[in-house]
């Protein structure tokens, strides 16, 4: 049915082999995606977890690290890993580069723990402290990966974020977005992360991020993923917005269902590792748009596959999820 109904033929992507088993779903027909869906992630990150860095290693083989986001993410998040992979750093010369991207980014996102999602003005002078402490050694880090290799991406992308948790201003945040574009023009994450940067919240300015946003898909090939940066940039400005019903209009509907169409809907995208994250962003932009002609198309391929990126902007995420599919 949604293949003719959406103009393209019925066959589903061909299978990864390497996915993992949908697990049962939860009351409600949903389910977390638990690494990226993919057995030889799940390894990796099981590898990081028990701290042995030579089963890590391992692991990587499959993945270019230096480009993989979501791969670098996924290891990001795991508690406990700052505190092994500073030996890896040292003792491992020949793989030095890997480990302080690892190290580095972990360290971000440890900073954030400490800071935790709390207002500016709520966060304590000692959680402030030891935010800028871990931001301190992942910008050290993450610069000497970025010359140690120097043909990587996410190093760029990751130093967007510690210049914005650290203030270090646009012209320094500037250099490190064209850094990263230089390397790859369309790389998605990138672009997203300069769309946060653009918000007022980082003393952007209103409207400047779609705009952004805008021109960067305007360039983009059909079929390509990053049509996603319209639906963030739209989800960014809802989070800005005093009003539930920000994108509930007839051209923010438009505007994400051609987006949707062109990129991951288009016959020409090709699903990356990780693609349901990208099927997330667009079934919380047309579902917060209150779109009603593809948001169904987009929940239906998800199967249930709940990301919490971007839904960790809700106050009950999975539940918001749910609660959008049902009305899809």
């Amino acid at each position: 049915m949604f293949g003719k109904l959406f103009g393209r033929d019925a066959e589903r992507p061909e299978a990864n082999p390497y996915a993992l088993p949908v697990p049962r779903r939860q009351k409600n027909g949903t389910y977390p995606l638990r690494a990226l869906g993919d057995t030889r992630v799940l390894a990796l990150v099981e590898a990081a977890d028990a701290g042995d860095w030579e089963a890590v290693k391992a692991a990587l083989a499959p993945f270019d690290l230096g480009r993989d986001h979501q791969v670098l993410a996924e290891l990001a998040e795991l508690d406990g890993l700052q505190d092994w992979i500073g030996r890896a750093v040292e003792e491992d010369k020949e793989h030095r580069a890997t480990a302080l991207l690892i190290s580095g980014t972990r360290h971000i996102s440890w900073g954030w723990e400490a800071r935790t999602s709390a207002r500016a003005v709520n966060v304590t002078q000692e959680q402030w402290r030891v935010f800028h402490e871990r931001l301190e050694t992942a910008e050290e880090q993450l610069l000497e990966a970025a010359e140690l290799r120097p043909d990587w991406i996410t190093p760029w992308r990751r130093l967007l974020t510690s210049g914005r948790g650290m203030s270090l201003g646009p012209g320094v945040n500037e250099t490190r977005r064209d850094a990263a574009l230089r390397r790859d023009p369309l790389d998605l994450e990138t672009h997203i992360e300069w769309v946060s940067q653009l918000q007022p919240r980082w003393s952007g300015e209103p409207g400047q991020a779609l705009a952004f946003a805008r021109e960067a898909f305007a360039g983009a090939p059909d079929g390509h993923r990053l049509g996603c940066v319209i639906a963030m940039a739209h989800i960014e400005e809802w989070v800005e917005s005093d009003s539930a019903d920000h994108l509930d209009t007839p051209q923010v509907q438009e505007e994400l269902r051609e987006a949707a169409r062109r990129s991951i809907l288009h016959p020409a995208h090709e699903r990356p590792l990780g693609w349901q994250e990208d099927f997330n962003i667009f079934a919380m932009a047309l579902a917060l748009s209150a779109e009603s002609v593809v948001a169904p198309r987009v929940f239906h391929e998800l199967g249930g596959a709940y990301t919490s990126w971007p839904w960790k902007y809700m106050a009950e995420p999975e539940k918001a999820y749910a609660r959008f599919r049902r009305r899809a």
